[in-house]
């Protein structure tokens, strides 16, 4: 900054704008807190069908959260730009301050035309006026003045410099829309883009990082790690070969002996900050970063380091910093597309997936502990597991077609006859690959990456990341997710052991089964021209699935105590929200299943039988078969899935109907237990005592009626009080309908199940 720029500056118009901008914060603030009470609290609330369900409730979703993020961004230029004036209006003063001392000493300071100035005497004592007084100044003072007003020139130029840079890598974060960085003060947003620079500096030469480099390094990835602007600045900074040179380079023994023989403890925790840096980084759509996502697409089948000596591919480095963070969707499909490209190229259109990623001294680029990380698969599962749009267009993707070279064929007309067939990702991944094998750290083989997959699809179908609950805001199913679960349920139904022996994917198949219930009781009413889609509403696509798919699948998943949990008590919520939605709500005529409460209550009851006795078929293929699962790890499960269920039951488990007719059910959508999920839920839990097990033992029919009259209780009581809250004049019969009609759904479950006899182990219970 020049001299008389600041000595002389009128400040004026950025306190306005200072001015204006805390204005801005203040109608945003308000606008933030309409949108999210009045527009999105409504919309939550609302009962969505069509073109309002599939479209509008989301826009709302987005249009609330946008309003947000204008308020943090118009607070960050607020902040930033009230904390520039200040410190400018002080540099001033500082200046102003100094060149009065110097003129006490006679010393005066003069702004050449090149920007820079000179100290020089005020008034030399030749020409002073006689009579008149000339302080005295010593060398030592020219040189003093001279660095005081050179300082605060300096800080007034990096105060002002990097407000402007804060300023344009805030508007530079989004195309279109607000971003949601945060800065109290220009200090902080300035000394984030410092720590990134030292970082790029510290991370352009693995092969001579020091120890203390390494810590320094660490330290800041952790600390910075949530900081849009740092990960902006250090990713496009470093580059993406930068980036890949420098994972693959510490990890390899060639590069940095002394880093690994003293820090490789530190190893883990730098690839789980380093990898949150680089998704936090691709959430920005500044024009370099955009640039080095395009780039690092474009290296993921390149050498690392380089043909001359190759130790691994891009992905391969790259997909070990995706097991952490919310990489940007549009980022993970460019980047998946190009995955499967490479192991097509590099597996002889997946011939042999081993092969493909197989370097024999490559380095280990995961540290983690539960697998080498040589397989890209896994670490890209992982990410797309908290992706789910670019999980759902992934696993929809096209790996062969029908007319490329390869090796997969499939009876598919019943004749016979194999012939070659085209694959999805999600068939090629789920059916065919030959994962790699990898081993963890205990040496034993890794699941690592089969079980990713697994999180990976409960995000595709579901819509929200893996592990996470639906919300009332979340999308009904969309046609995409809808044919990824018919494709689900029809290859566990073709080759059950697809899933019985990956039983640890069956927490997630069975997330997606309690999410698609409604599409289940469709599939198991066996009615194609009567009102079932009436009596259980889909708001979005509905999955079409085949009966005898559907139980089969069940059958698979009801194996696994964390899967037989999840839908068992997803149904029995459900069932509870169905009859509220059905007896008690102000249901419009065209929406309104025609029947009289008495057949509603028993088509719901003998839905719900048939589910809970296929999954009951399916357990005690596990609790009387070879693998002898204890009832106490099904009590265990049942009870971790308690507070999730509790949490869910009164958003119809996220299948995009609100079933909140009566007081007790709006008391359940607002978060409060009530009393007919609270009692329902407790009666469930405390009927899987395993002492209410142990007298069954090992009597197929005695387990059997046990799981009948479990059941059946169950639904009775969730009647009775859905009748009593809405004050109906059936309330003392609907146990009775209840029974009946769950007693027929077992018994359909029986005769479904004995057809399919030669696939089971244990005997099937009489229906």
């Amino acid at each position: 900054m020049k001299l008389d720029a600041l000595r002389h500056a009128d400040f004026s118009k950025l306190s306005k704008a200072v001015s204006d901008w805390s204005e801005m914060v203040g109608k945003l603030s308000t606008l933030k807190d309409d949108a999210r009470s009045q527009l999105k609290g409504k919309a939550d609330k609302a009962d969505w069908t069509g073109m309002n369900a599939d479209v509008t409730r989301e826009f709302v979703a987005k249009t609330a959260g946008e309003f947000a993020d204008a308020h943090t961004q118009a607070s960050s230029i607020h902040n930033i730009l009230k904390d520039t004036h200040d410190e400018l209006v002080e540099y001033r003063r500082q200046l102003n301050d100094a060149i009065e001392r110097g003129l006490k000493k006679n010393l005066t300071v003069i702004a050449n035309t090149d920007g820079s100035f000179t100290v020089t005497m005020n008034i030399h004592p030749d020409r002073a006026a006689k009579g008149t007084d000339v302080p005295d100044h010593t060398p030592e003072d020219v040189t003093a003045l001279r660095d005081e007003v050179q300082g605060i020139l300096t800080k007034a130029t990096e105060s002002d410099s990097s407000a402007a840079r804060a300023l344009r890598a805030l508007a530079d974060q989004t195309s279109y829309g607000f971003s949601d960085a945060s800065y109290a003060d220009r200090d902080a947003a300035a000394e984030a883009m410092e720590a990134a620079d030292r970082a790029v500096e510290l991370a352009e030469d693995p092969a001579g990082m020091s120890p203390q480099e390494f810590d320094d390094f660490n330290s800041s990835m952790a600390r910075y790690k949530d900081d849009p602007l740092f990960a902006e600045r250090f990713a496009t900074g470093l580059g993406p070969q930068g980036v890949l040179d420098f994972w693959a380079g510490i990890n390899d023994p060639h590069t940095n002996m002394q880093l690994m023989q003293t820090r490789t403890d530190k190893y883990g925790a730098l690839q789980e900050n380093l990898g949150l840096t680089l998704a936090n980084a691709t959430q920005s759509d500044s024009p370099a970063m955009q640039r080095w996502e395009r780039d690092m697409v474009g290296l993921t089948g390149e050498f690392v380091p380089g043909k001359d000596n190759p130790r691994a591919v891009g992905a391969q480095v790259m997909s070990n910093l995706m097991r952490w963070g919310d990489f940007d969707d549009k980022f993970l499909k460019d980047y998946g597309d190009e995955l499967i490209r490479v192991e097509k190229e590099r597996s002889g259109n997946g011939r042999s997936a081993e092969m493909a990623w197989h370097f024999p001294v490559g380095p280990m680029l995961n540290r983690t502990g539960t697998d080498e990380g040589s397989d890209p698969m896994t670490g890209y599962m992982m990410a797309l597991g908290r992706s789910p749009e670019a999980a759902t267009d992934f696993f929809n993707g096209t790996f062969v077609t029908k007319d490329e070279d390869h090796d997969f064929t499939r009876d598919t007309d019943g004749n016979g006859k194999e012939g070659k067939v085209g694959l999805t990702n999600f068939q090629y991944l789920f059916e065919e690959r030959d994962w790699p094998k990898q081993y963890g750290s205990d040496f034993k083989e890794s699941i690592t990456g089969q079980n990713a997959m697994g999180w990976a699809l409960e995000a595709a179908a579901t819509g929200h990341p893996a592990g996470a609950q639906p919300t009332p805001d979340l999308p009904p199913h969309s046609p995409e997710q809808a044919r990824l679960v018919e494709s689900i349920v029809s290859s566990i139904a073709d080759d059950s052991e697809r899933l019985t022996e990956r039983g640890y994917l069956s927490d997630s198949m069975g997330q997606i089964a309690a999410e698609y219930l409604p599409d289940i009781n469709r599939a198991m009413a066996d009615d194609k021209y009567g009102n079932t889609n009436l009596l259980f509403p889909v708001a979005g696509a509905a999955a079409e699935m085949d009966h005898s798919d559907v139980t089969r699948f069940l059958i698979s998943v009801g194996q696994n105590d964390e899967g037989y949990s999840k839908i068992e008590m997803g149904q029995k919520a459900y069932m509870t929200n169905l009859f509220d939605y059905h007896l008690n709500s102000d249901v419009p005529e065209d929406r309104r299943y025609p029947q009289d409460a008495e057949n509603t209550v028993k088509e719901i009851s003998r839905r719900s039988g048939e589910i809970s006795g296929t999954l009951a078929i399916g357990r005690q293929e596990t609790v009387l078969g070879e693998a002898h699962q204890k009832d106490e790890d099904y009590k265990n499960s049942m009870g971790q899935v308690k507070n999730i269920i509790s949490g869910t039951i009164g958003t119809g488990i996220g299948v995009g109907t609100s079933f909140v007719a009566t007081p007790a059910g709006g008391a359940v959508a607002g978060g409060t237990a009530s009393t007919v999920s609270s009692v329902v839920l407790e009666q469930i839990f405390g009927s899987v005592e395993p002492s209410n097990l142990e007298d069954a033992g090992k009597d197929v029919n005695a387990r059997w009626e046990r799981a009948i009259e479990n059941s059946t209780s169950h639904g009775q009581l969730a009647a009775i009080q859905v009748a009593e809250a809405g004050d109906k004049p059936y309330a003392n019969k609907i146990a009775d309908w209840v029974k009946d009609g769950n007693e027929i759904g077992f018994s359909i479950a029986s005769d479904n199940a004995r057809r399919m006899a030669d696939d089971l182990q244990t005997k099937i219970p009489n229906g």
